[in-house]
């Protein structure tokens, strides 16, 4: 018949069979073997690296860190100030025969800048025994008094210095300087009048009233006002306005901008009253027009004359 179908040898099926399976056996003892080899590879390279960065690391503390050619020697302090270089020295916490290349420069820089009379500080690296540091230190142009309780219930004043920026600083131990302070910070003007919490040392006080105060103090050392009558005080406590106390007793109100004009119109009073033998008792310059004048009841005294301003000199210590 057509239909008929062929006998065929099933022996030879099932070598066919055994030959799919022997194949599949070949490929999974590849792919183990490939895993194994991937495996020793990655082994092998991880432990490489790490006995790399081992060797490194010796080498690093055999030869730099732990290397005396580069143990500090000379610590060279260059200053603009009136701190004397055996302190700034102590403030770095650098010990001598430390490491130069391990020292960390930025700790170095934050020691420094924690001390509030110090307005910033750069360190370098000389290579191969000197550290160099250069300081900048803030120049107080006013004085803050705050009385605190102090013991048997006495009260006792403490005394805060501000720069011209505004920044807050803890007066100087006369012990740290070079030269003596005394006679010119008895001689800044004080500030009254502001919030105490203001005065964080090494912070800067925002006051729209007290950065007027400083800008005034500082206008008023070069306004046609200078020589003729001393700044005692400047009172922050009224919004708006600063009102400052002269030596010889005056009292001038003035505005928060416009100080160099306003420190002219003071002196054309000041001429004013002296051709009439008068005094001013108050002026407020903060009116624009029609300035109310307050004179003195009595007539012009010569009055002693201002102490001369010292100013701090900046020098550079080594």
């Amino acid at each position: 018949m057509w239909f008929k179908r062929e006998r065929k040898n099933r022996r030879l099926r099932r070598g066919h069979v055994l030959d799919v399976k022997l194949r599949s056996d070949q490929v999974n003892a590849a792919r183990t073997k490939l895993a194994s080899v991937a495996l020793a590879v990655t082994f092998g390279t991880v432990f490489g690296l790490y006995l790399l960065w081992r060797t490194g690391e010796w080498a690093l503390d055999k030869f730099i860190y732990e290397n005396s050619t580069f143990a500090i020697q000379n610590i060279e302090v260059q200053t603009d100030g009136v701190i004397a270089p055996e302190q700034l020295r102590r403030w770095t916490r650098v010990r001598p025969g430390a490491n130069l290349i391990a020292l960390d420069l930025a700790s170095v820089k934050r020691n420094l800048e924690l001390v509030s009379t110090i307005d910033s500080v750069s360190v370098e690296r000389v290579l191969p025994r000197t550290l160099k540091v250069r300081v900048t230190e803030r120049t107080p142009v006013a004085q803050v008094n705050v009385p605190t309780a102090g013991g048997a219930g006495g009260i006792s004043v403490s005394v805060f210095q501000v720069d011209a920026d505004g920044y807050v600083m803890q007066p100087l131990d006369p012990r740290l300087c070079v030269i003596p302070l005394l006679q010119f910070t008895n001689q800044l003007p004080v500030i009254m009048g502001l919030n105490v919490f203001q005065l964080q040392p090494g912070h800067r006080v925002e006051s729209p009233q007290v950065q007027a105060a400083l800008e005034l103090i500082g206008a008023f050392k070069h306004s046609p006002m200078a020589g003729l009558v001393d700044l005692q005080r400047v009172d922050v406590s009224q919004p708006g306005v600063v009102v400052a106390t002269t030596g010889q007793g005056s009292e001038i109100t003035f505005a928060l901008e416009n100080l160099e004009q306003q420190l002219s119109r003071w002196r054309k009073i000041y001429d004013w009253g002296q051709t009439m033998c008068r005094t001013i008792a108050s002026a407020d310059l903060a009116v624009a027009n029609n300035v109310p004048v307050r004179w003195m009841v009595s007539k012009v005294v010569p009055a002693p004359a201002p102490k001369k301003s010292i100013p701090i000199t900046r020098r550079r210590n080594v």
